[in-house]
Parts: structure tokens; sequence; C-alpha cells
């Protein structure tokens, strides 16, 4: 047990080691734009994509880089892509919202407030005729739920038993505003039944209650059995947006999801465990180690040409 929580925390720190960084790099300068953040929210990623298989398909948010390290998207090129440089995972075109590695089964990020949950409907069914058999996954956050596109992704996934496991990532907060102030019924999940599939709400601040449920839905997902629908309940470290001034939080909130965020919580189980803190401190000592050398590694590459620009593009 204590091996297996060591691994997630190493994975959880360098997600959020990552992160802390590009959060420094976009008040510096090297990383401009948009860019979201999700610290906090770092166990859902590492517990889902701990089950993937190499061709499955994973189509995240804009607040997506954490999904993009979890699924093996090496740190360098990621960091490169941030900073638009020539060795970026997509030549520095994506950005921070933008990019994709198919390679590693990473098939990008989506801006559009859902968009990744009617293209991972595409994904699945064109697994039943290319020979690869894939699952896909979908990763929304709660605003997402209220979005005309999650709900006909839904409910095509349900009619033709597509192997699909919808990921929300309920952090209480779609964008500045609570869900609960927008809609009447707050267990998301729930919804699911309308749509004639297994609905779950589970602990995303716990990798390894991710692990188990995202397993299971795929198991069903591949057996023939359809979608699933996983609302996993968490929070975000930070703001929606970096420079958001948060002035929607409540006195002593931070105080309260500090307590309870999954690196937190994973340190006190392995304290519990007997795990020395000298051995659990290493393990973020290592991440963050690697990260300041992956980033440093990117800030010597050059600048992607803007001449190539129009390069893979389609229309």
């Amino acid at each position: 047990m204590s091996e297996r929580r060591l691994a997630d925390l190493q994975a959880m720190w360098r997600i959020r080691a990552f992160e802390e960084k590009v959060r420094d790099l976009r008040a510096e300068g090297p990383i401009v734009g948009s860019v979201h953040l999700c610290i906090g929210q770092e166990a859902i990623a590492v517990g889902a994509c701990d089950v993937l298989e190499p061709e499955d398909a994973l189509f995240a948010t804009y607040r997506g880089h954490g999904w993009a390290i979890a699924r093996g998207v090496p740190l360098e090129p990621l960091f490169a892509e941030l900073m638009g440089r020539a060795n970026g995972v997509n030549g520095g075109r994506g950005g921070s919202a933008y990019f994709t590695a198919a390679e590693y089964g990473f098939h990008g990020e989506n801006s559009i407030v859902g968009g990744g949950a009617p293209i991972a409907c595409g994904a699945a069914l064109a697994g039943r005729f290319d020979g690869s058999g894939r699952s896909a996954v979908t990763v929304f956050g709660d605003g997402a739920m209220n979005q005309g596109a999650v709900h006909e992704a839904m409910n095509f996934a349900s009619a033709f038993d597509l192997p699909v496991v919808f990921i929300c990532e309920n952090n209480r907060y779609s964008e500045l505003t609570p869900i609960a102030d927008m809609v009447r019924g707050s267990r998301l999940a729930d919804r699911a039944a309308a749509y004639g599939m297994p609905g779950h709400r589970i602990d995303g601040n716990d990798a390894e209650s991710v692990r188990f449920h995202v397993r299971d839905a795929l198991e069903i997902a591949r057996e023939g059995g359809g979608p699933t629908l996983l609302e996993c309940m968490t929070e975000r470290l930070v703001g929606h947006y970096i420079g958001d001034a948060e002035n929607y939080r409540r006195p002593g909130e931070m105080d309260r999801i500090r307590r309870r965020e999954p690196i937190a919580r994973l340190r006190q189980a392995l304290l519990a465990d007997g795990v020395p803190a000298g051995e659990i401190d290493a393990v973020e000592a290592g991440a963050r180690a690697e990260i300041e050398a992956a980033a440093a590694a990117a800030l010597t590459a050059p600048f992607a040409d803007p001449a190539t620009a129009r390069e893979h593009l389609y229309a």
C-alpha cells in the first residue's frame, strides 16, 4: 500500500510542481496568454491515467497540463510548447490551452466548454471500425454539465453503447460562480440515469478511489456495456485562471480546502503507514528538481518560426 501511495504522491508532485513553475513563468514573462492551472485537482488525472491503455484516447479541457503529464507527455517539450518554442509538442503553435500529443494518447485540450465530449464519442465510434478497440475518456468541469454538446454526447454514447468514460471534475465553481447556485440538483452524477448509464459521485481527491472507479467504468465499456459518468469531487487551490482575484471565496474557505487537498491528505496517510517524513519530503524535492531542469532546458530552445504558423492547418 505504501509503495502505491508513494508512486501516487510522486505523480501528483510532478503535476503540482509543473503548474507552480508555469505560474512563475507566466508572471515573469516566458509564458504569455491565458493559463488555467489544476493545482489541487491532481489526484483525478493520476488515478484515471494509471488505468488507461496506450490505445485509449483522452480529451481534456483547457485545464489540461496535469492530464498530459499523467498520460506520459515529457516535461521539457511540454514547457517548450507553453513558451512558444520550436521544440514544443506542437512546435509552439498550441500554447497552454490548445496543445495535443496524440502519440501519448493525449488528444488535446479544448477551450470550448464541453467541446471534448462529442469528439470523444467520435474516437470511441471510430475504434469499432479501425481495429483499435479503443475506449475514450473525456474530461470537463461542472459548468460543462449544462452545455448542450455534453448532453448530446452522453445521449449518443448511451444510445450506441459507446466505450466512453465521462469524467466531470467538480471543483464546485463554474468559473467564478458556485455550481450550487446554477442547478437545482447538485449531485450531477444523478443525471446519468436519464441517459441510461451508470453515474457515480466519487472522491476526486483520492487517486486510489479514482483509479478504482475509472478501471470499473473502462471494464464496462470494453465489454460492450456503454458509457459511465463519474463526478469527481475536488477543489481548486488557485483561481479559475491566472489573475483571478477570487473575490467569490468565503472566509476560511481556503483553509478548509488546504486540509483536504490530495497531496496533504496523502502525506498524512503515508505518515500513518509509518513512512518517514524525510522519505515523503524527498519525493517532493525530486519532483521539483525534475521540473526545474525541464523548464531550464526549454528556456534555451529557439522560438517557433512565425513563417510556419500556417503549417498543419486543415479546413
